[in-house]
C-alpha cells in the first residue's frame, strides 16, 4: 500500500511556550527549535507576536524570529498573531506565514484576544488587505467545544468557515482548544467541512486534556486531513482557556504515524531527543509519555 504523506506541524516553541510561567532564555528557546529542526521537522511554529504585557514569555519573538529566519530559510516557518500590529511585527522580520486566531465561541475570543468575533473578523479583514504578501491561517479555537459555552455546535463551525472563505482565506486550523473533542465528534466535524468545503486545507490542532489528543488526531488523519499539529513534549496548553492542559506529545504522535506507514519526514529518535533536553530545561507541563521512557526496546 502506498504510503500517505503527513505534514507535521511543530508547535512546541509557541503554543508550548507560551504557558511556561518562568521566562526561558532566548538562548534555549533557539537550541530546541534548532534540535526540532535537525529532527526534520519543516513546518514549525517559532513564536507569537502578542503583547508582552499579555503573554511575556514571548517577548523574545522579534530576536527569534530574526535568527531562525535568517539560517532556515527554506523551513515553511509560522508564528501565531492575534491582531494587525502582530501580523505586521512578523512580516518585518521576516516570516512568511501567519496563524491568525479567532474563536468560535464569543466567550473564549474574548477572554483570549479581547475582541468580539466581529472585531477579529474586521481586524482579519486589515490584515489581508494590507499585508497580501502574508499566507494566513486562520485557526478555529474552540471549535469543538467551550469552556464557557459547552460544545460548540458544528452549524457554527461551518459558518466560521464561510466567513473566512469571503474574506480569502484558504486554509483553516481547527482547533481543540480545551481537549474536550472525542473521535465521533472530530470524525463528523470535519467529515463535514471537507464535503463542503473540498478546496480549503484543513490542519488539525488537538489538545490532549482527557488523553484523547493522538486518537482524535488519527480520527482526522482517517477522515482524509494531511496536516496535523503537535508540540514537543505535549507541552503547553491555553493561558485563556480554564482546564487545557498540555497539547498532543509530538514524538508520541511521530512515533505512532511512522510505524503506521505514513511518511511524516520526521526521524523519532532525534525528535525524543529534542523532547527530553527540552524537558532539562523547561519547567512546565509535560504530558507527553515517551519522554518518561528511560530505554527505548
Amino acid at each position: 500500500m502506498e504510503k500517505k504523506h503527513i505534514q507535521f506541524v511543530e508547535v512546541g516553541p509557541r503554543d508550548g511556550f507560551q504557558n511556561v510561567t518562568a521566562f526561558i532564555s532566548t538562548e534555549t528557546k533557539l537550541e530546541i527549535i534548532e534540535k526540532l529542526l535537525e529532527a526534520g521537522v519543516q513546518h514549525i511554529q517559532i513564536t507569537s507576536f502578542v503583547s508582552p504585557k499579555v503573554i511575556a514569555q514571548m517577548k523574545d519573538a522579534g530576536k527569534i524570529a530574526k535568527v531562525i529566519v535568517a539560517k532556515y530559510p527554506y523551513v515553511n516557518l509560522w508564528a501565531l498573531v492575534p491582531n494587525f500590529k502582530g501580523a505586521q511585527l512578523a512580516k518585518e522580520h521576516g516570516l512568511k506565514n501567519v496563524n491568525y486566531v479567532i474563536s468560535v465561541s464569543e466567550s473564549h475570543n474574548k477572554a483570549n484576544v479581547n475582541k468580539t468575533i466581529d472585531q477579529s473578523f474586521a481586524e482579519l479583514e486589515k490584515i489581508i488587505k494590507k499585508l497580501p504578501e502574508l499566507h494566513v491561517c486562520l485557526d478555529a479555537a474552540t471549535a469543538f467545544g467551550c469552556p464557557f459555552e459547552g460544545v460548540t455546535p458544528y452549524e457554527a463551525l461551518e459558518s466560521y468557515v464561510r466567513r473566512g472563505i469571503a474574506l480569502g482565506i484558504k486554509e483553516f486550523n481547527i482547533c481543540d482548544t480545551v481537549g474536550v473533542a472525542f473521535p465521533d465528534q472530530v470524525r463528523g466535524y470535519i467529515t463535514a467541512l471537507k464535503k463542503s468545503f473540498p478546496d480549503i486545507i484543513l490542519n488539525v490542532h488537538i489538545h490532549d486534556t482527557r488523553n484523547m489528543g493522538i486518537v482524535n488526531t488519527l480520527a482526522a488523519i482517517e477522515c482524509g486531513i494531511t496536516k496535523v499539529q503537535a508540540a514537543i513534549g505535549g507541552l503547553g496548553g491555553c493561558p485563556f482557556a480554564p482546564g487545557a492542559s498540555g497539547n498532543t506529545s509530538s514524538e508520541d504522535l511521530i512515533y505512532m504515524l511512522n510505524h503506521m506507514g505514513y511518511e511524516t519526514g520526521v526521524r523519532f529518535d532525534c525528535l525524543l531527543d529534542a523532547a527530553k533536553y527540552t524537558k532539562e530545561h523547561v519547567d512546565g507541563n509535560f504530558s507527553g509519555h515517551q519522554i518518561f521512557i528511560l530505554k527505548q526496546n
